[in-house]
């Protein structure tokens, strides 16, 4: 079933209106018709809807059950992405949002080979809020994830310092023990920060800094690309929240 976010401007009682580009991809990509049924999302919650009549340039729909779709995880995850080459950061985006991330902070660390110059950094911004809308739509995310403008790492630890707790996937960290300790600590609606490096890795530097002010963790034997390890760790804690927490 489809899901599209609506603004309180859409709403008129137990009526949705969709104008813009959903009531186009709807009329005119998914072909829906009078009666058919999707899913709308507002402030964290989604409403199951049915088509009640297409206007010129607008369409409504009626609600027929509210709140009904929840797939917000118990926990809010920030993803702190070390800035990766090329497209990989769309792909991190996407998963990381089908996987339930809150935010995704861009960080420009010193092993990034990436850089995003100033001029770029707006366009550049738009392009994965597009995408991270998309994936949420797709997945039926109840709201649309933060993807923020790149930050440096320090100002990436100042903001984790506001946090309940902070893992970083470290290479260096010997046995799983280590990650096993750190998600006992996650409480229910815990706000978990997750540092993930660019292709080289941290630096010396950075990874002190870090382990100061979080929880060193191991994802395992093998060294992991990126993105890679954005995703695995992203999976861990999506399915320690929903086996642990999620009751």
């Amino acid at each position: 079933m489809y899901n599209f976010f609506i603004t309180n401007q859409n709403l008129n009682g137990e009526m949705v209106k969709i104008d813009g580009a959903d009531f186009n991809h709807i009329k005119n990509v998914l072909r829906m018709k009078v009666g058919d049924k999707f899913l709308v999302s507002l402030d964290g919650k989604s409403s199951l809807c049915k088509i009640a009549s297409f206007e010129n340039d607008f369409l409504l729909a009626e609600i027929i059950e509210k709140d009904c779709y929840d797939k917000a995880l118990p926990i809010e995850i920030y993803l702190f992405q070390g800035l990766p080459k090329s497209d990989k950061l769309e792909l991190i985006i996407q998963k990381a949002v089908e996987l339930g991330v809150k935010e995704i902070i861009p960080v420009q660390m010193e092993r990034s080979i990436a850089k995003i110059e100033s001029s770029k950094v707006k366009s550049k911004t738009e392009r994965f809020r597009a995408i991270a809308e998309s994936a949420a739509k797709q997945s039926k995310m109840p709201f649309i994830p933060t993807v923020k403008e790149p930050i440096s790492f320090n100002g990436a630890i100042d903001f984790a310092k506001t946090l309940d707790i902070l893992l970083i996937p470290y290479e260096n960290k010997d046995g799983i023990e280590s990650t096993i300790c750190a998600l006992q600590k996650i409480q229910k609606g815990a706000k978990v920060g997750i540092f993930i490096g660019p292709e080289g890795g941290f630096s010396q530097k950075e990874i002190e800094l870090a382990d100061k002010n979080g929880y060193l963790i191991s994802l395992g034997k093998r060294i992991l690309r990126t993105e890679t390890a954005s995703i695995t760790a992203m999976s861990m804690l999506m399915l320690y929240a929903e086996m642990k927490l999620d009751k």
